[in-house]
């Protein structure tokens, strides 16, 4: 099964983890740099799955880069199972970071109080909107992933 696009060790699984770092660093810079997101627990979690999310994605693009460039494929059950394993749950975590920070976001926009000025509103929604993408990476990254450990 070499020929599924985006599994372990492949250029299309590259650029899978490389916009999964991309995009959750983007997020936690857009939520955390000049803000106080810390007055909300959302926001909080959001910051923590996406400190999470890039030094996994970031260990994976380097084990793909030395699975490229070496060419041996780094396919067997045991690694497999973890990495499959440490989608699932990071995938499942970083949509529900998504989910609440884009809630209180909404809550926030619609509730006619100096709660959040439109300059950090803007962040917060930006913020969350990269975390989405970075769950829609990290979603097909453990499915492409999973398709493949049920095929060993």
């Amino acid at each position: 099964m070499d020929g599924i696009p985006g599994s372990f060790g492949t250029a299309a699984s590259l650029s899978l983890r490389l916009g999964q770092a991309f995009f959750s660093i983007a997020s936690l810079l857009f939520m955390s740099v000049g803000v106080e997101f810390y007055s909300y627990t959302a926001f909080c979690f959001l910051v923590t799955i996406m400190g999470l999310l890039i030094p996994w994605s970031a260990t994976l693009a380097m084990v793909d880069i030395y699975s490229i460039f070496v060419g041996c494929h780094l396919r067997l059950p045991g690694v497999m199972v973890i990495v499959v394993l440490g989608d699932w749950s990071l995938s499942i975590l970083s949509l529900a970071a998504a989910c609440a920070a884009a809630g209180v976001v909404d809550f926030l926009i619609h509730t006619n109080g100096p709660y959040c000025p439109p300059k950090y509103c803007g962040r917060y929604q930006v913020s969350a909107a990269m975390a989405f993408l970075s769950w829609v990476l990290t979603a097909l990254s453990f499915l492409i992933n999973l398709w493949l450990m049920a095929s060993l």
